[in-house]
């Protein structure tokens, strides 16, 4: 079985534009904090879908979950886009931060259709506690579980403070650290977080991208958790700069669209600007990933 190259999730110019649809209960929780109060699924799903149709054939790929409408997701884009299913089975209080991930029995399981699906997508909650080498256990089955199915791996660390041994926390300093351990075990993409939150000098922020791009092993992209909405655009242009191949985001997209009375139209005025502007950049400025 032949796995699959990243031009599956690519634009022609070898970058990657990729809009992330994979949020669970944390966008239940973004539609509380909007003003909605607690939402039933039938309004993430609703709201997934509309992100699908208004963003998802700009992008050169699509995130979704499984648990809030990846089939109708996937017939909605019916093959005009690059699909990702999140594989990962999140540990998390209602209303509160993913704790913990795992795989997703029911993505990996043979049984399991993947047809249409390109690539999967694991989440890894990177601490420096005891539980650091099974997590990089954790990104290994995952990386050979894509390959055994011939799609693609996209591994996503995100670092977090443990309390245990983390006085002198500095985050940029983990991404680099978890990139280097986590980088080499080779997914077909990996997914990081960008430096000191896209904000900052530019000057420091370029460095500090640098610095980064010399830990990470292959083709990479940068997330927008943690990165405020008016600064993402530039994080992504000054990553691709330093050797990002693109981005793969989300809340940087629709954030300020959930709730909305008008989703849809919404969408296409605030949304739509914002993800062409975003392919420009990496088109112009990305690395491509085949000289990853």
């Amino acid at each position: 079985m032949t796995t699959p190259t990243l031009n599956a999730i690519a634009r022609p110019s070898g970058a990657l534009a990729m809009v992330a649809m994979d949020q669970r209960e944390s966008l239940r929780t973004m539609f509380a904090d909007a003003g909605a109060g607690h939402v039933g699924d039938q309004v993430l799903v609703d709201f997934k879908l509309a992100v699908a149709d208004a963003l998802g054939t700009h992008a050169s790929g699509f995130l979704i979950d499984r648990q809030f409408g990846h089939d109708q997701a996937r017939d909605l884009l019916g093959g005009r886009t690059g699909f990702i299913l999140a594989a990962d089975a999140l540990t998390q209080v209602p209303g509160g931060p993913v704790e913990e991930t795992e795989l997703d029995d029911v993505v990996l399981a043979p049984e399991f259709d993947l047809a249409g699906v390109d690539a999967i997508k694991l989440l890894i909650i990177w601490r420096r506690d005891d539980k650091r080498e099974a997590r990089v256990r954790l990104a290994e089955r995952f990386i050979a579980a894509a390959a055994e199915r011939g799609i693609l791996s996209v591994l996503e660390p995100v670092v977090r403070q443990s309390t245990e041994s983390d006085a002198d926390w500095d985050q940029t300093a983990a991404i680099r650290e978890a990139a280097r351990e986590l980088s080499p075990l080779r997914p077909s993409l990996y997914k990081v977080q960008v430096p000191m939150a896209g904000a900052g000098e530019p000057a420091a922020l370029r460095a500090a991208c640098e610095d980064l791009a010399r830990d990470i092993t292959g083709p990479w992209v940068v997330l927008s958790q943690g990165v405020a909405l008016h600064h993402f655009h530039d994080a992504v242009a000054t990553a691709c700069a330093a050797g990002a191949s693109g981005f793969l985001a989300g809340r940087a997209l629709w954030s300020d669209v959930v709730g909305s009375d008008d989703v849809p139209g919404r969408l296409r005025e605030v949304s739509v600007p914002r993800l062409e502007r975003l392919i420009e950049t990496v088109d112009t400025t990305a690395r491509p990933w085949t000289e990853a």
